[in-house]
């Protein structure tokens, strides 16, 4: 596992015009080096961290040497969101900010470490809205733009599932652990479910099998993570939309030179592909370097953590190393 290391930016106004003199930005580096190798940066989701790759990494099998986004060859680098809980580190009133602040955060993170330009942002669900929050702040920042499981906005269905969120983390007794068990119907499907529960029963638990699974993950999260990181992440969530300035989505997009890689999933409940399909349909006449991948699984929104396989086909043609490379290394 990489080491954790933190830097602070300091002086940060929010778009509210909430000021703060110092906030910590933690994060993990896999990899070459920064001057040496392509940098690709990669956002995390909403209960996730910085840890993307190695035996602990949520995307253990995408990044690492010899796999898709190979680190013999390119520098990852991943920020834990501020105040995620990383380090104890939470934010007290987190509703000073919102996705595009989060955005700035990272983009000033970059700056701190000398990195001028991106090969790749990539991020999943609230870490993909992050990555378009920074293309649309720093349209040149990035070769490639990689949103996964993720949008430019909260759509109606993420503002409503993030309300009954926020409810049920102000009013539950064991807030952690309902709010996950409500948030996994909304990572997971029907079929999902089905192929993995069939209605079997948990006979020592006098449960269904798919109820106590639903209690392990939400005892899981109480035990992992802090209530008001989670608070803060809900809201986070709630706040995503490049277009907050008043400034149509299309008039963005015409201003982003990255090649723009929208990945979807067909069964996803959360992030719908029907949403990111009306992306497409609305900016590709005005921008020919925009491209839609969907991932087909019963899973859902979660497929982008468990389909290994079909995540490294369509990252493969982005992230084929080339002559200009630096020698491969191991990490």
């Amino acid at each position: 596992m990489a080491k954790v290391k933190t830097i602070s930016i300091n002086n940060f106004t929010t778009d509210s015009g909430a000021f703060y003199d110092k906030i910590d930005l933690h994060y993990q580096h896999f990899g070459q080096s920064y001057d040496h190798a392509p940098v690709v940066l990669i956002n995390h989701s909403l209960t996730g961290d910085a840890n993307v790759a190695g035996s602990q990494g949520w995307w253990s099998e995408v990044v690492g040497p010899n796999l898709t986004i190979d680190t013999r060859h390119f520098s990852v680098l991943a920020f834990n969101i501020p105040g995620n809980g990383v380090n104890d580190y939470t934010l007290e009133n987190y509703n000073d900010f919102h996705t595009g602040d989060i955005a700035e955060i990272f983009y000033q993170g970059l700056q701190i470490l000398g990195i001028a330009k991106l090969f790749a942002l990539i991020g999943g669900s609230i870490g993909g809205g992050i990555a378009w929050e920074m293309a649309a702040l720093y349209p040149t920042l990035t070769e490639n733009l990689i949103p996964v499981a993720a949008d430019w906005k909260a759509s109606d269905w993420i503002i409503a599932n993030t309300f009954l969120q926020k409810r049920i983390l102000e009013n539950s007794s064991r807030p952690l652990r309902d709010a996950r068990i409500h948030a996994m119907l909304t990572y997971r499907t029907p079929a999902s479910f089905t192929e993995r529960f069939g209605r079997t029963v948990n006979k020592d638990k006098k449960l269904f099998n798919v109820e106590s699974w639903l209690v392990h993950h939400g005892d899981k999260l109480e035990n992992r993570f802090l209530l008001q990181a989670y608070k803060a992440m809900n809201h986070l969530l709630a706040s995503i939309d490049i277009t907050r300035k008043g400034h149509s989505l299309e008039k963005i997009i015409e201003t982003i030179s990255s090649n723009i890689h929208l990945i979807a999933i067909d069964s996803d409940l959360f992030f719908t592909a029907e949403e990111d399909q009306k992306t497409l349909q609305r900016v590709k006449k005005i921008k020919k370097n925009i491209f839609y991948h969907e991932i087909k699984s019963i899973h859902g929104h979660d497929a982008f953590l468990i389909e290994n396989e079909t995540v490294s086909q369509i990252l493969s043609s982005i992230f084929k190393p080339n002559s200009n490379y630096p020698k491969p290394c191991e990490s």
